[in-house]
């Protein structure tokens, strides 16, 4: 019980990485309202796992839907004290100067700017109670760059400087703000990274990961606990590689 009477909001909960977290946060004591764009997803995952996970539809990169979730989390669990920023997406592999240029604004909308547009908002309140925890989802990408992702890269680059500049500004408030880095993970978005899901693409991902296989939604889960939690108050400004050595 880590998280008990913790509450929590997670962004894209609703399928991968963040449904992971949210079942993990629920059965270590967190009150979670789960965020997605689709509603049957975030359905789905609140009522398979009972009354403390809430279902909730909301665009992240619009500045009334980040308002309303906010505001819909506290009006049904209380003050808010964890946000999880794990909404994200990506284009397919490609070469840069073909990316096209409603693809490189709506990783910009969801990666970076739904970061700033929630903070906007959590951070007034956790300031008021000087406590809170925002953690980011970043990736290896970050790190370790793909070829043929570059915008993708360079969105999680930036989601890594912004959760250190962030952990610094905000730590004498008493709020404390980490990232996670994980590797391709079995998401609906692996298909998308590699661009066609077959056992040859599966093979050329793996080899590069030394533990030799993908990260699960569990693996996150726990490591988005562990930030997230009181055992973890000394750390701010983390990025957390959940990668099975992929960037060493």
């Amino acid at each position: 019980m880590r998280l008990k009477d913790k509450v929590a909001i997670v962004t894209g909960g609703g399928s991968g990485f963040g449904a992971g977290i949210v079942k993990k946060f629920v059965a270590e004591g967190a009150k979670v309202l789960v965020v997605d764009r689709h509603a049957d997803a975030a359905r789905r995952v609140a009522a398979d796992i009972g009354p403390f996970a809430a279902a909730h539809m909301a665009d992240v990169s619009l500045a009334a839907d980040t308002q309303a979730m906010i505001d819909a989390a506290e009006a049904k669990f209380g003050p808010l004290d964890i946000l999880v920023n794990n909404a994200g997406v990506s284009h397919l592999p490609m070469p840069t100067e073909e990316v096209g240029e409603d693809d490189f604004d709506r990783i910009v909308a969801v990666n970076m700017k739904a970061i700033y547009l929630a903070a906007r908002v959590v951070v007034p309140r956790f300031k008021a109670r000087r406590s809170g925890v925002i953690l980011n989802m970043a990736s290896t990408a970050g790190v370790s760059p793909r070829p043929r992702l570059s915008w993708y890269n360079a969105s999680k680059g930036w989601v890594i400087t912004a959760t250190r500049a962030l952990a610094v500004e905000l730590a004498p408030f008493g709020i404390r703000v980490v990232a996670l880095n994980p590797v391709a993970g079995e998401t609906p978005l692996l298909k998308t990274f590699m661009g066609e899901d077959t056992p040859e693409m599966r093979a050329k991902f793996l080899s590069t990961i030394p533990i030799g296989r993908f990260s699960l939604p569990e693996d996150l889960g726990n490591a988005a606990c562990f930030l997230c939690s009181d055992e973890a108050s000394m750390i701010t400004g983390v990025a957390m590689e959940v990668d099975g050595g992929r960037c060493i």
